[in-house]
């Protein structure tokens, strides 16, 4: 565990509640993204990537994914990306639970911080169906306050507006939240949204983009976010 800030400790509130991204902090959706992307890619024409690849592609949206996965020529067509999308999406809904685990020690995670009193909620900018489909899958045990994904009207992340709803779901203040996530989104939203914030280097990005992004805390293994939290209590 990295104590980013050494000031934290004394500013910080009693955490009451934590806010988790889904797509790589809670689970590895890493290989059922970019087979569902590469299907899509080769029913266009257009050639595929590497695995490893998306993992600077994902977290900011499936429209987001496909124009930053379509050769540069493409990424401004509106005709390209609505193919691509319509392609990937029928491509997902069949795979999205074929590769795709919770991380290990994450369900043991989960069950310690219910346990011990601490809200839970989920906010990603993955579709809402499909986050709330993988959550009640793979999580069916953990009592959720809330689990957003990206929805209509409300601004995708690192705007702070999903947090924040979150948060009030809590009947917190946002000093008493923590957000926890694997990218420069996941920190500048837990920023935003004036929360503390953990960044975890298993993820799809690494410790040197949370490090560089001001994460308050880089945890290492998902026992880690159980110290930070209750040491703070």
């Amino acid at each position: 565990m990295d104590l980013e800030n050494g000031t934290v400790r004394d500013k910080m509130k009693s955490c009451r509640g934590i806010i988790f991204d889904l797509d790589g902090t809670l689970v590895n959706t890493l290989e059922d993204l970019a087979d569902s992307v590469n299907e899509a890619l080769e029913k266009m024409g257009f050639p595929v990537w590497q695995t490893d690849d998306y993992r600077l592609k994902v977290g900011r949206g499936f429209r987001n994914l496909m124009e930053n996965s379509v050769p540069e020529e493409f990424r401004e067509d509106a005709g390209v990306i609505g193919q691509m999308l319509e392609y990937f999406v029928a491509a997902y809904d069949r795979r999205y639970l074929d590769k795709s685990r919770p991380y290990e020690g994450i369900g043991e995670l989960l069950d310690e911080l219910a346990a011990g009193g601490i809200f839970l909620a989920v906010n990603s900018n993955k579709r809402t169906d499909y986050t709330e489909r993988l959550v009640a899958k793979l999580f069916p045990q953990v009592p959720f306050v809330g689990v957003f994904g990206e929805r209509e009207g409300v601004p995708k992340k690192p705007d702070p507006a999903g947090a924040l709803e979150l948060c009030a779901r809590m009947g917190l203040e946002p000093g008493e939240v923590i957000y926890a996530g694997d990218s420069n989104t996941d920190i500048q939203t837990g920023k935003n949204a004036g929360m503390e914030t953990i960044g975890v280097s298993w993820g799809f990005r690494g410790a040197e983009e949370l490090r560089r992004s001001g994460a308050s805390y880089i945890a290492e293994k998902p026992s880690d976010i159980s110290g930070i939290i209750f040491r703070e209590n």
